[in-house]
């Protein structure tokens, strides 16, 4: 009997997933999916997140230590910046022409506005704070941050993965200035620990229909009393996913097709199981070690460019966040009755591409940088209250949105470099 390919089984466990939660919902089975089908979703998200800081950290050294000139890492990583920034600067660009045409704050009710901000205020002064902590540091905090004072410390959570890095980055140079007789077996070390890493991916994407089945099944119960609140904000939610679809059909086909010789349907056929648990994550982190093994075995992108190009994307690439913070903004702002003028609009490009470096790659850090977005062009931060409600399934679709741009980087670098290989059909397929 054929296999089914690995992002049609996914398919088919978010599909049962959702049929549950909505039945779970009908039937009031609540506790019973918190209590017993809840967990082994997070336990997915768990393995995911345990190995993407080995995996950044083996690969990174890895990649570098094999580098025979270090000014290929200078070109590589002058490259990957760049497209990043072009690439977000699009992503709120699309964002702030949609809001302003479409103009979805201006049907929201005073009504439905006081109800949302008493419902989720406590939730909204969480990340106010959260927001103040990081306006309070100073402008340059974001570059203290990339280096660590310790390095077993910054190992130890995934929102350091910057500092895990630099630190590997600085680790590969320094192999490649030493003479290979003292350095061949650290990297024959990292070689190995790096295909270990790799089976163990193997080993958990196994259980990927069965996690999504979980995570979206616990989602769908959780949002199971929100319909009102849905159709409320329904014309916002357009909105940004229609932002977001224009990124994944018509940005990023015309990025690869400028830059590569891959055609964005086996693109998407090579990247769609790194979609499907981004989806249903939320989470770039988590979805990392993902990426790097659908690039690198069904793109064709050598793993000395996947290894720096995909970490860092998934640290401060965050185009569907951008998006997402551009249309936010406006569309509070319109609640509100403000009208923003072209430097306040201006002033959101710039802010939210600044913030989108410095956002957390896990779920829920988009809603802190908006904070600082809305502060910026003088709006009242609480105004975040307004969009909680469907906040989980945007932040699903636009998380897809950052994981297919990172993927859409590395795969433009390996191009430009000679990195790019040919990958047969079933070799995208499997």
């Amino acid at each position: 009997m054929k296999k089914i390919a690995l992002h049609w089984q996914i398919i088919i466990g978010m599909i049962f997933g959702v049929l549950y939660g909505i039945t779970a919902s009908y039937f009031d089975w609540v506790d019973f999916t918190n209590n017993y089908i809840k967990p082994w979703g997070v336990i997915f998200i768990n393995l995911l997140k345990l190995i993407a800081i080995p995996l950044v950290l083996a690969s990174l050294i890895k990649g570098v230590s094999s580098l025979s000139d270090i000014s290929k890492l200078s070109r590589i990583g002058g490259k990957t910046i760049s497209i990043y920034l072009l690439s977000t600067i699009i992503a709120v660009s699309f964002g702030l022409f949609l809001v302003n045409i479409i103009e979805p704050g201006k049907s929201f009710s005073e009504e439905k506005r006081i109800e949302l901000k008493s419902q989720y205020a406590a939730k909204a002064g969480e990340k106010i704070n959260s927001a103040n902590n990081v306006k309070d540091s100073g402008p340059l905090q974001f570059i203290v941050d990339i280096v660590p004072s310790n390095f077993i410390q910054a190992t130890g959570n995934n929102k350091n993965m910057l500092q895990v890095i630099f630190f590997a980055i600085l680790f590969g140079i320094a192999m490649v200035m030493l003479p290979k007789e003292k350095t061949s077996v650290v990297k024959a070390f990292f070689d190995g620990v790096n295909d270990i890493i790799l089976q163990i991916v193997d080993l958990i994407m196994l259980t990927a229909p069965y996690g999504v089945f979980a995570l979206l099944g616990g989602l769908v119960v959780d949002f199971g009393g929100s319909v009102e609140l849905f159709q409320a904000l329904g014309i916002y939610s357009l909105s940004v996913v229609i932002g977001l679809l224009l990124m994944i059909m018509v940005v990023y086909p015309l990025i690869l097709k400028s830059f590569t010789k891959l055609k964005y349907f086996d693109f998407f056929k090579g990247i769609g199981p790194a979609q499907m648990l981004a989806f249903s994550t939320s989470s770039s982190a988590a979805t990392l070690p993902v990426t790097m093994e659908r690039c690198e075995d069904h793109l064709g992108v050598s793993e000395e460019v996947s290894s720096f190009v995909l970490p860092l994307g998934a640290t401060i690439n965050m185009d569907g966040t951008s998006l997402y913070q551009a249309v936010a903004a406006v569309f509070i702002a319109q609640a509100f009755g403000y009208d923003l003028d072209l430097s306040q609009q201006l002033t959101i490009v710039l802010t939210s591409t600044l913030a989108s470096i410095g956002a957390a790659a896990v779920p829920g850090a988009g809603m802190v940088m908006l904070v600082i977005v809305l502060s910026s062009i003088g709006i009242d931060p609480e105004g975040i209250a307004l969009i909680f409600a469907v906040d989980r399934l945007l932040d699903m679709l636009r998380t897809v949105v950052n994981v297919t741009g990172d993927a859409t980087v590395a795969s433009v670098v390996a191009a430009t470099e000679g990195q790019l290989k040919d990958v047969t059909d079933k070799e995208l397929m499997s």
